[in-house]
């Protein structure tokens, strides 16, 4: 593999959950809980496929904005799911960490999140980054104060620093599915150069074989990150 195809962290906007239901006459909490499925299958081929990082973005800074109804289903998801695959995450070496705000997350959910990581921070293999939660805006924010509080000169090298895993590696290759073509809030910072991938597949539906193919068309791609090469 050539230093320009190079695959280290894939990050994966996990869009139409709500429209995948919607198209089969069933509630938008259907459409979640597949798509919790469709999470699971993919970390799953990302592991086989030798990928260090994978960033699933969860839920954003944005989505309390949605019915309470969902909100508070989807969050029910999160809790059930992250200890809950603890014998998965076992057998796979899987390593999970947490990218994204606590404040306003509930009690119940962070504790959940806290022991997933504890149980999980020995894993040597694919480290899985929930991003819970989460907004780049936020992140950038969030990192700025925590340089201010540092007494640190605000620099690109120093901001990087303080993101919410400054050891996880910028995202090669960002996915996107359900053929939207917005990046949503998603890993501004870390993603300024990745490349993108457009599914017109609704997440529910993605198996091994679509990100197999994503990680084929991105190998098929030269990066030349501003360089005219």
């Amino acid at each position: 593999m050539t230093e320009q195809t190079e695959l280290r962290h894939i990050g994966i906007i996990m869009d139409g959950n709500g429209r995948w239901a919607k198209q089969r006459g069933q509630l938008r909490t259907q459409g979640h809980l597949e798509g919790i499925k469709a999470a699971k299958r993919v970390v799953k081929a990302a592991s086989d496929l030798g990928v260090p990082y994978l960033t699933l973005y969860t839920f954003s800074t944005e989505n309390w904005k949605r019915a309470e109804e969902e909100v508070g289903f989807v969050m029910g998801l999160v809790k059930k799911h992250l200890r809950g695959e603890l014998d998965f995450y076992r057998e796979n070496g899987i390593r999970v960490r947490h990218a994204g705000s606590r404040e306003g997350l509930p009690s119940d959910i962070l504790d959940e999140l806290d022991g997933v990581c504890a149980d999980t921070e020995g894993f040597t293999g694919l480290q899985v980054i929930i991003a819970l939660n989460y907004g780049g805006r936020d992140e950038i924010v969030r990192a700025v104060r925590k340089l201010s509080a540092a007494g640190k000169a605000v620099t690109e090298a120093n901001i990087a620093l303080y993101l919410d895993n400054p050891d996880v590696p910028e995202p090669d290759l960002i996915i996107r599915t359900a053929g939207e073509f917005r990046t949503s809030n998603f890993l501004l910072w870390g993603g300024a150069y990745a490349e993108y991938y457009i599914s017109d597949k609704m997440w529910p539906d993605w198996a091994e074989d679509d990100l197999a193919q994503a990680v084929r068309d991105y190998r098929s791609r030269q990066r030349r990150f501003g360089d005219a090469k």
